[in-house]
């Protein structure tokens, strides 16, 4: 099993925007050092805890300050973009990256983003888009001669040669293109479905088990669609982390630090507003009142010492079926930063190591 990060990014809607996004480069140069195989970087242009809707642009910085992590958009939500210049902006970003790069998509979940673009979300049409989108842009990465799109949402030229100066040119540095991974919250996601159709890399927050398990289904079901068979060790793997020397200095920091402030301020009330509470519990007879950070802590969350996280992991990689790599999520603790680099460590040197050899295939 590898590990990696995917940062929303978060920070709190108080933190200035220049401040959050030093502390995101210092805790990817600090990932980098530490191991992590590769870190996702979210988009989003309307929630202040989410403030970055320009993951390609804090990569390309980042790029310059380590040496092997891979840095991923995680993800470029595809509705929002023209699928031309976003191919142009994405291929030119792999060859700055010379094979560090993973080009991550999705079709968006947050009703103000979809009304900022006027684009509805709610009938399933920034899932179409979705699809419209990434057709494109592969068309326009694997062809040599000019082409005419008309599509749904968007019409793509692939232009004729001009004055034998003048050419469509700028495609990736990976061949065929970078590895595309594909990220989803809803239930049975149709976005997954795309992934096991293409070969696309997976990655699901880990929830409950029905949760988990209908992401697995729709993966396996977009591979069958696609004649694929879909490697569990492509399978990505989201969910909270921290770690200490003990279980109670564990639970003190994730509880009382910017992990339970997130979850408390802002996710927990964003999950109870879509009707997806239920996805959180172990147990469906808890009342949502009931979901609280200090429940996530307890029964999501992997939190404790090395030895309780090492058994949290392992409970968690059985009820998934087994995954290729896990993904801690990234938060703002620059007010607890001592205890999150702590956190950081054990998780790299003590925890992970006991999972090496580990392949779900």
């Amino acid at each position: 099993m590898q590990y990696g990060m995917f940062m929303m990014p978060s920070h709190p809607p108080e933190r200035d925007m220049y401040v959050a996004h030093q502390w995101d480069l210092d805790c990817l140069e600090m990932a980098d050092n530490l191991g992590f195989s590769e870190a996702w970087i979210g988009e989003h242009f309307t929630s202040p805890w989410e403030p970055i809707p320009a993951p390609d642009l804090m990569i390309a910085q980042a790029l310059m300050r380590t040496k092997n992590i891979k840095l991923c958009t995680g993800v470029h939500l595809l509705p929002y973009h023209h699928p031309a210049e976003l191919a142009c902006r994405v291929a030119y970003l792999d060859h700055m990256a010379q094979g560090r790069f993973m080009f991550g998509i999705g079709s968006s979940g947050l009703p103000t983003d979809y009304r900022l673009f006027d684009v509805d979300g709610m009938n399933g049409q920034h899932r179409r888009m979705t699809r419209e989108s990434i057709d494109i842009i592969l068309k326009l990465w694997q062809s040599e001669e000019p082409f005419e799109y008309k599509g749904d949402f968007w019409d793509v030229n692939y232009p004729e040669p001009f004055l034998d100066s003048l050419r469509f040119f700028i495609k990736p540095y990976q061949k065929p293109h970078p590895p595309i991974g594909v990220a989803s919250v809803s239930i049975g996601s149709e976005t997954l479905k795309i992934a096991g159709e293409r070969g696309f890399i997976p990655m699901s927050l880990a929830m409950n088990q029905d949760y988990v398990i209908s992401h697995w289904d729709a993966i396996v079901e977009g591979a069958a669609r696609g004649g694929r068979t879909p490697k569990r060790s492509d399978w990505r793997i989201t969910r909270d982390v921290w770690v200490a020397d003990s279980d109670d200095e564990a639970m003190d920091g994730a509880i009382n630090g910017m992990l339970g402030r997130v979850w408390g301020d802002y996710l927990l009330p964003l999950f109870g507003n879509f009707g997806l509470t239920h996805v959180i519990k172990h147990d469906s007879s808890v009342p949502d009142e009931k979901v609280t950070p200090e429940y996530m802590a307890e029964h999501v969350w992997l939190v404790g010492s090395p030895d309780t996280v090492e058994k949290k992991l392992l409970s968690l990689y059985e009820m998934c079926g087994g995954f290729g790599t896990l993904l801690t999520l990234i938060y703002d603790n620059m007010e607890n930063q001592q205890g999150w680099e702590k956190s950081m460590n054990l998780f790299a040197k003590d925890v992970m190591p006991r999972f090496a050899e580990l392949n779900p295939d």
